[in-house]
């Protein structure tokens, strides 16, 4: 398809006048086509369409009706309707009234062409543009951030029937791509195990049975990639997404052993990074957070939070569920200084921020990271003998502890997480005498203290900075502010069904997340014009009943 430009953003008067008699105080789409104008020019999406053939349906329309598709939660077929039916809508697009749209599925193929250019963010930016032209949003100031959980599109598969649909659709690829090859290698229990899905058919309930059934999945597959691997496989199955799924699946499931196809023991599979957990979305992992388990993705929201302009959604990120908040603070602030949307404090949970993050975002980026960093847990870590009471000198590279001792052993290794550290160690001759060796090493058997100190002085000296301030009142005051980021997440689950992927793979779900940002901004926005008061926390009746005393610190106090 290719691009023809429309030359004209007016609306046509016609359907303006209906408009204003349909809709005397306005609606949604009404009020933002008029505030902010147009969001997105056809020339934006260019280099998404070739420059020859059948002419496309304008792209801005295609994303200014996908970020009201996501405002208003619905289908492709609804959306499409609304083109055609509803005169707001018509407004906000500025089509004619006779217009009579385009079917669902331009929807979808549009989605496609997005997807495989990283559209969503030009969809976003296209907001937080005309949001800024209007003095809509703000750049310095505060911002806040938090992550969430996303369910896979796929329903969650146990391991039986997750080898067994990875079988299943590996057969269903290779009978499309060479039918005449797989129907004389293939073994005729394969067409009664696998001709239908796994969930149709009833596993043993017996442990030992179910043991028999994986294994003999797992010879069958292994098989079945064995037929593919060899010289008279015709060209091309190798490079077959089903059968790379196939493959991965059954490294991280079964080995061989003298012959034998076992299944792999839990200490011997690969890490959760790696593990695809279903057959039907290879990107989604397994995340883990406190007692909450699922398969899927993790998005991490930023918005601004003033009080006298509408609270934006300045950056949104996807990842997979395995990836931890703290390695993707490099990420949202250099796509924030891309937009111009750069706070000059930035408050975040706890999950978020590292010494080394704390400096190096205010060296690089001029932004005062703000999040409660993680006690050390060290049995020594407090007391009269805990690492604050050592003198530490960093030109000397000694250290002194509060009886007068000095240790000169100090070394750089690495911790077990594999980060830098500085080692100090004091010598046996002079802790062991001491009358404090007990109340200073832990171990009962230990005879001379050592210290873990971070590998750069500036690092050492802001977290020990750092944590005594977040230990203050005031502290814990300022940061009540970062609560709110959770009443944008709990609107996105609610109005645009954020907790559950539509789609299939980290590409698709991040342009759903970026759509979702856009829809949120573009809610606020209309709240803001109608002067919609921001919604406060809600408090059970019994909960209201708690004594002051008894509150726990940092009790969200609002989610605007």
């Amino acid at each position: 398809m290719s691009l023809q430009p429309r030359s004209s953003g007016e609306i046509p008067a016609e359907t303006m006048r209906v408009a204003r008699a349909a809709f005397p105080k306005g609606s949604l789409a009404i009020r933002v086509r008029d505030e902010l104008g147009v969001l997105f020019r056809d020339e934006d999406f260019a280099d998404l369409f070739a420059s020859r053939g059948r002419p496309a349906w304008s792209p801005a329309g295609l994303a200014l009706l996908s970020v009201l598709q996501f405002v208003e939660g619905l289908t492709d077929r609804q959306a499409a309707e609304a083109v055609r039916a509803r005169i707001d809508f018509k407004y906000a697009l500025g089509l004619h009234l006779d217009d009579p749209g385009f079917d669902f599925s331009v929807l979808s193929e549009f989605r496609d062409r997005l997807a495989g250019a990283d559209g969503g963010r030009r969809v976003l930016d296209g907001v937080l543009t005309a949001a800024w032209e209007k003095g809509l949003l703000k750049s310095v100031g505060r911002a806040r951030t938090d992550s969430s959980h996303v369910l896979s599109s796929a329903r969650e598969l146990c391991w039986l029937e997750m080898v067994a649909e990875t079988l299943r659709a590996a057969l269903n690829a290779l009978a499309q791509a060479a039918p005449q090859w797989l129907a004389r290698i293939a073994e005729p229990d394969w067409f009664r195990h696998y001709a239908t899905r796994a969930e149709e058919s009833r596993f043993p309930k017996a442990r030992v049975k179910r043991d028999e059934v994986g294994t003999r999945i797992g010879r069958d597959g292994m098989r079945l990639l064995q037929a593919v691997l060899t010289v008279d496989a015709p060209e091309g199955l190798r490079v077959l997404e089903e059968v790379e799924t196939l493959r991965q699946v059954w490294v991280q499931s079964f080995c061989l052993v003298d012959g034998e196809v076992i299944r792999r023991s839990p200490k011997d599979r690969p890490p959760g990074a790696n593990r695809l957990v279903t057959p039907f979305d290879p990107d989604a992992r397994v995340g883990v957070k406190r007692n909450t388990m699922w398969d899927g993705y993790k998005i991490h929201l930023t918005e601004t939070c003033g009080e006298d302009a509408p609270n934006l959604v300045t950056n949104v990120a996807t990842t997979v569920a395995t990836v931890a908040d703290s390695a993707v603070n490099e990420e949202i602030h250099t796509s924030l200084a891309a937009r111009g949307c750069l706070p000059a404090e930035h408050w975040v949970d706890a999950g978020y921020p590292t010494a080394a993050q704390v400096l190096t975002t205010w060296a690089e980026h001029g932004v005062e990271l703000h999040g409660p960093l993680a006690g050390n847990t060290s049995s020594q870590a407090e007391g009269a003998f805990g690492l604050d009471a050592f003198a530490i000198d960093w030109e000397r590279r000694q250290a002194t502890c509060p009886n007068g001792v000095t240790a000169t052993k100090w070394y750089t290794r690495a911790d077990s997480k594999g980060l830098p550290v500085i080692q100090v160690r004091f010598p046996d001759s002079r802790c062991g005498p001491c009358p404090d060796l007990r109340s200073c090493v832990s171990s009962a058997t230990g005879r001379r203290r050592e210290l873990m100190l971070r590998q750069q002085q500036a690092e050492h000296d802001a977290i020990r900075s750092i944590r005594a301030e977040q230990q203050t009142d005031a502290w814990k005051e300022r940061y009540k502010i970062r609560a709110g980021v959770e009443g944008t997440i709990s609107q996105a689950v609610r109005r645009c069904g954020l907790r559950r992927s539509r789609y299939r793979g980290l590409t698709k779900t991040s342009l759903q997340h970026q759509l979702t940002g856009a829809a949120i901004n573009l809610a606020r926005i209309d709240a803001h014009l109608t002067d919609t008061p921001r919604a406060r926390t809600r408090t059970s009746h019994f909960a209201a009943l708690c004594p002051v005393e008894l509150a726990l610190d940092g009790t969200k106090q609002r989610t605007d």
